[in-house]
């Protein structure tokens, strides 16, 4: 009989435990691709109580309490801070089985030393203990990042973002680094006339260009692409519903951006073929500056109109869609494949379906310049469990060169999410630990295999990125 989460935790070999203790288990983190704070990093906060680190903007959380009938006033609301906690501790013995249950343990065990299993009986003293030691100097935002010994950090920004919390933490760095990522989204969002107009005003205001044309909003672009750059911006992001690659002319761009600005809703057509161009255009950008482009695809968003609008976006009522993927995201990668303007690329997909979809788009266009220059992107949202990773290695392994993987990131916005990388690195050990055992994996290459680990936890990162 095992006890839970000891020391070989999800290892169930010798041969993996060998591979996460003395390969994967040393490793620095990078994490790549994050929705983490810029100012919390910078003016280096202090959390108040395990309650706004935990509960504060983790719509995972706030969705198993949901599902266990905790009223929504616990949870997004404006009730005391313990009461908030003691609703989350009430919920946590229903997550058996769920990630969070996992998840909250690992955290509670690596990152404050408590071993108790966290329920109503449990919660006022782990309460205490935790918000204790959010007092004190290494748990706030920065002691976190060393106590994991981040190396890395790349946030999500948008162009118009002045990025002046990027630029404080270089002129005053604690250790880890701290880059922006490109998300454009907002900037094809052509969907909402008023909306995009008052976002191109800012654009235009960021960029010091004024917009009218086309041509224009990509000069703007160009301006902050630029800028982003000289922070040591090394990726993008996009998020999408599916791919866009309809045919469009110059003409067309146009007109339908004229449009938009005189305040007229675009057809669906039209839409489509904005987006693609856009899709296009900023691929063509970050192939400039040797950048890698990130597409994070089928999600849909905002499902709970009443809720939406009472609580905003990304406050747990999103869910995994069902749109096609393979002809559209195809061809957009063969035009810029053709045009010679295909940057790195890491393709992540919500819907599991699209597995070996999206693993086999991507290895349709590895042309040798690179090692892994196409990636199959790790288990995303719904997906960042070990169900969702085993299942994204295994098609990896399968159709791909899982060896060449860039590995894990948090995708999170909370500051105590480091151990998922331990969750992935044992997932990781246990996979090959048991192809070893198993027979399917020679034991006499355990050195190779300890370097594969040790690859995918850090180094593919590390070199892919040019960190």
């Amino acid at each position: 009989m095992k006890n839970f989460m000891d020391e070989n935790f999800m290892l169930n070999s010798e041969e993996a435990q060998e591979l996460y203790h003395n390969h994967a288990a040393k490793m620095p983190i990078i994490d790549y691709h994050c929705h983490l704070i810029p100012k919390q990093i910078a003016e280096n906060h202090q959390f108040t109580d395990l309650t706004e680190v935990w509960l504060g903007g983790d719509h995972y959380k706030w969705r198993a309490m949901r599902a266990n009938g905790v009223p929504e006033e616990y949870i997004t609301g404006n009730k005391p801070s313990y009461e908030k906690f003691m609703k989350w501790a009430e919920t946590v013995p229903y997550t058996m089985r769920n990630p969070l249950y996992h998840w909250l343990h690992l955290e509670l065990q690596k990152i404050f030393g408590v071993n108790t299993l966290l329920k109503p009986e449990t919660a006022r003293e782990i309460y205490d203990e935790c918000t204790a030691k959010l007092q004190t100097e290494q748990y706030r935002a920065q002691g976190l990042m060393r106590m994991f010994n981040v190396e890395v950090v790349c946030t999500t920004d948008d162009p118009i973002d002045t990025l002046e919390y990027h630029k404080q933490i270089q002129e005053k760095p604690f250790g880890t680094k701290v880059l922006p990522t490109w998300r454009p989204d907002k900037a094809m969002a052509i969907e909402n006339p008023e909306a995009y107009n008052d976002y191109i005003a800012k654009l235009e205001a960021a960029s010091n260009v004024s917009i009218s044309s086309y041509a224009d909003l990509l000069k703007a672009l160009k301006v902050r692409h630029d800028f982003f750059a000289s922070m040591g911006c090394r990726l993008s992001d996009h998020g999408l519903e599916t791919f866009y690659a309809e045919d469009y002319t110059p003409a067309e761009i146009d007109a339908i951006f004229a449009k938009v600005r005189s305040g007229k809703k675009p057809t669906q057509e039209e839409l489509l073929k904005f987006r693609s161009a856009m899709l296009f255009d900023f691929a063509v950008m970050d192939h400039e500056k040797d950048w890698t482009q990130q597409f994070h695809v089928g999600a849909i968003r905002n499902c709970n109109t009443k809720m939406f609008r009472q609580l905003g976006p990304d406050t747990g009522y999103d869910a995994i869609h069902d749109l096609k993927m393979a002809a559209a995201g195809n061809k957009l990668l063969d035009r810029l494949a053709t045009n010679n303007t295909l940057a790195k690329t890491i393709l992540y997909n919500l819907n599991p379906g699209d597995n070996e979809v999206l693993m086999t788009m991507a290895y349709n266009f590895n042309d040798g310049t690179v090692a892994g220059k196409m990636q199959f992107g790790s288990g995303w949202w719904f997906l960042d469990q070990e169900v969702g990773m085993t299942n994204q290695m295994n098609a990896l392994s399968v159709l791909g060169l899982l060896s060449r993987f860039v590995g894990m990131l948090t995708d999170s916005r909370s500051f105590l999410s480091y151990p998922r990388h331990e969750y992935f690195r044992r997932i990781l050990c246990n996979l090959l630990g048991e192809d070893i055992k198993n027979g399917k994996l020679p034991r006499s290459e355990m050195a190779f295999i300890g370097q594969m680990v040790e690859d995918i936890s850090y180094n593919n990162a590390k070199n892919y990125f040019k960190f």
